[in-house]
């Protein structure tokens, strides 16, 4: 529960609060969990719907757990390496996640943690593994900002990662001064997920 509580205090610093910007796709959001998503797990919890600018930390705790440390299969991976996972399904979708992994550990990239996936984890060298996983990250959002009107969101999502990498303990990174910098907008730009028979590249 400790690293869940860790990786989520994380992942809220970049997430930012209330937004209701008409532009935005996912419409009204509060830190992060858009109106719709808070919509659906209200209902599946038989509560009567609720503004989600109104979410108990509670409630925020729970959609986190369920929509993206548990879908990511984050419980399994050691600490540091369940973090980077975990704020890398949050942005990028849980099945993008996923295969990052596992093209970090060297096994298929086929968007389903199991039995292969698992024991590739388990033996590998956690602090590498941090390390190539966001270097295939880093390379992802490249790719993404070359594409026609993305290269606004690239510096917000450098910051997010590299503030990432210093969170886990990547040598060579920094905390910026001045807390967290969304780059040239308001909010860091979720990237949507992925199926698992897509490829990981754009």
């Amino acid at each position: 529960m400790a690293d869940f509580d860790d990786a989520l205090r994380f992942v809220l610093r970049w997430e930012g609060g209330l937004s209701d910007d008409p532009a935005d796709h996912g419409g009204r959001t509060m830190k992060g969990v858009t109106q719709r998503v808070y919509d659906g797990w209200r209902s599946s919890q038989g509560l009567s719907l609720a503004d989600v600018a109104r979410i108990a930390d509670q409630e925020l705790a729970a959609i986190y757990r369920k929509n993206y440390w548990e879908k990511a299969s984050c419980d399994p991976l050691r600490a540091h390496l369940n973090l980077v996972q975990f704020d890398t399904a949050v942005n990028m979708g849980p099945v993008r996640a996923v295969k990052i992994l596992q093209k970090t550990i060297g096994v298929n990239d086929d968007g389903v943690f199991g039995p292969a996936t698992r024991q590739a984890c388990d033996g590998c060298n956690p602090t590498d593994a941090v390390a190539r996983y966001c270097t295939v990250r880093e390379g992802l959002y490249r790719q993404f900002a070359e594409q026609p009107g993305q290269d606004r969101f690239l510096r917000g999502w450098l910051n997010r990662l590299n503030d990432l990498r210093v969170e886990a303990g990547v040598p060579g990174f920094a905390r910026q001064r001045g807390g967290v910098d969304f780059g040239d907008l308001d909010y860091i730009e979720r990237i949507p997920d992925i199926a698992p028979d897509a490829p990981l590249e754009p």
